[in-house]
């Protein structure tokens, strides 16, 4: 009977223990796999103002640099997403899983046209004008990567005078690249993307071990409560239940000599016990006036 009370006991134990385990382990695996794809996000945007940064310095100090140059050869150098292409580019050579591109569905150099994944992103921004961001995941060949989208829009009349027809584009650049691509622009129209790809495996990787250590730990501590939870269990109720189990037998058997009751105590056994007690000293009474 002790025994199978302890069992009852235990099996409670186990099935709360692993309910709440599996809660625990939902919820913060949901939590470190959000934390994850937020630190990745948070990566990709300082990527991106990064490319930012480096097309409003090619603007502001380079153009003014270059442009008189510009008359007998065109100079790559003194187009902001050349020039912010250029510099991501460099950051490749240490990570070489982040990308940066200025996807175009017709773009001025070929390098920059859009491929099959990036053309749709673009179509999407180009179907809400009031989108300003797009994030995406994809499988790449080195696992999951996030991606960072925001539209490239024409603000500026003077992009117009490169893009709008071969007969108003500079001469210069008609040698570089040729009449056929990066024409037909239109004012406010979206003709591509700035696309920043950030790998997700590390932070996934991480987040997994945190995971798992996590859950090893809730694991270790349980086991230790248990542990201790069945010496508790043995010591305060199986022994002294055990005990009392013994006395009862010897009072049934008409051993009323041998049976001893723990009586001190306040708890509940305490008190079956000084109960069990009293109904010996009953009995024994009983069992002697009848004798007589």
């Amino acid at each position: 009977m002790l025994n199978s009370l302890r069992l009852k006991f235990n099996l409670a134990f186990l099935s709360l223990f692993g309910l709440g385990l599996a809660v625990a382990g939902w919820v913060s695996q949901g939590l470190l796999v959000h934390s994850a794809r937020s630190e990745t996000v948070q990566d990709a945007q300082i990527l991106m103002e990064t490319a930012a940064a480096a097309r409003s310095y090619t603007t502001e100090q380079m153009v003014p640099i270059l442009q008189p140059l510009l008359t007998d050869r065109f100079l790559p150098q003194s187009v902001p997403s050349f020039s912010a292409t250029e510099n991501l580019q460099r950051l490749r050579v240490r990570f070489p899983d982040f990308s940066y591109k200025e996807a175009a569905l017709n773009p001025t150099n070929p390098r920059d046209r859009a491929s099959d994944w990036e053309a749709d992103v673009v179509q999407k921004l180009r179907d809400d004008p009031r989108q300003t961001e797009y994030i995406g995941e994809r499988e790449t060949a080195t696992g999951t990567a996030l991606y960072i989208a925001r539209p490239i829009r024409i603000k500026d009349d003077a992009c117009l005078t490169c893009h709008s027809t071969p007969a108003a584009a500079p001469k210069t650049m008609l040698a570089l690249y040729g009449p056929s691509n990066g024409f037909g622009w239109q004012l406010n129209d979206v003709i591509g993307a700035q696309i920043v790809s950030v790998p997700m495996a590390v932070p996934l990787e991480r987040a997994h071990l945190l995971f798992r250590t996590f859950m090893l730990s809730l694991v270790a501590i349980f086991a230790a409560v248990f542990v201790a939870f069945n010496l508790m269990f043995h010591w305060i109720v199986t022994r002294r239940l055990a005990r009392l189990t013994r006395a009862a037998n010897d009072v049934s058997l008409g051993k009323n000599s041998e049976a001893s009751f723990e009586t001190e105590g306040r708890d509940e056994i305490s008190q079956l016990a000084q109960a069990f007690g009293r109904m010996r000293i009953s009995l024994a009474s009983a069992m002697s006036m009848l004798g007589a």
